[in-house]
């Protein structure tokens, strides 16, 4: 029985590839597995339904068997664990590569929310240039950070993981801010991480979901 995993049926960003679901596409292509897709609209979302496996009316989910999860981060690290092409063998760098993965999502992807939610909902208010600055120091000193640490290497701990498919999946959401172009390094991080054939097949699929239809 093939995963089913939940999606937009019609995505905000018109199937960019920074929908939630795209990473969990990302990972599946990555370990060769396949899957299914559930389409659902805004308004189911917040059915009891989907609320049932999301309890927060969000996507993705994941559904196999008697087994549901929610949440993007805990179904990369569920597939990573059952699949082998996500996390490394060796102990320790079994456990670097999961610590990348709390990193993209608790420490560098907050500040990038909290911009991308000013710009939303605040961008005609005045203060909202104001908040755009605070939040875009925030982030540059997380990037600060990042850069130092990835220096010349390709991924963040030796080979490609779960960390680093999460880490570019955050990062992505700042390319229309144009702040990664100051970092050359994780620019060409995320250039790496979209070039892999898996994460471009993972896009091509959101992509065609949202395929002449206008963002939501």
């Amino acid at each position: 029985m093939k995963p089913i995993i939940t999606a937009f049926e019609r995505s905000p960003d018109g199937g960019q590839g920074l929908a939630r679901d795209t990473r969990v596409r990302w990972a599946f292509e990555e370990v060769g597995q396949p899957y299914n897709v559930r389409l659902v609209s805004f308004s189911a979302m917040k059915e009891p339904a989907h609320k049932a496996v999301h309890p927060f009316g969000q996507i993705p989910t994941y559904e196999e068997g008697d087994l549901a999860l929610f949440e993007s981060g805990a179904i990369v690290f569920h597939i990573a664990e059952r699949h082998r092409g996500l996390l490394p063998v060796e102990a320790n760098a079994r456990a670097r590569a999961i610590t990348w993965i709390f990193a993209a999502l608790n420490t560098v992807e907050p500040p990038i929310l909290d911009r991308a939610t000013t710009w939303i909902s605040e961008r005609k208010e005045p203060w909202c240039e104001q908040r755009l600055r605070l939040a875009d120091d925030r982030i540059r000193g997380r990037l600060d950070d990042l850069s130092a640490r990835l220096g010349n290497a390709d991924w963040l701990d030796g080979e490609f993981s779960a960390g680093d498919l999460m880490m570019v999946s955050v990062l992505l959401r700042l390319r229309s801010s144009r702040i990664l172009d100051e970092y050359p390094n994780l620019s060409a991080y995320v250039a790496r991480g979209e070039g892999r054939p898996a994460y471009q097949r993972a896009f091509a699929a959101q992509l065609a979901t949202n395929a002449g239809k206008p963002p939501a």
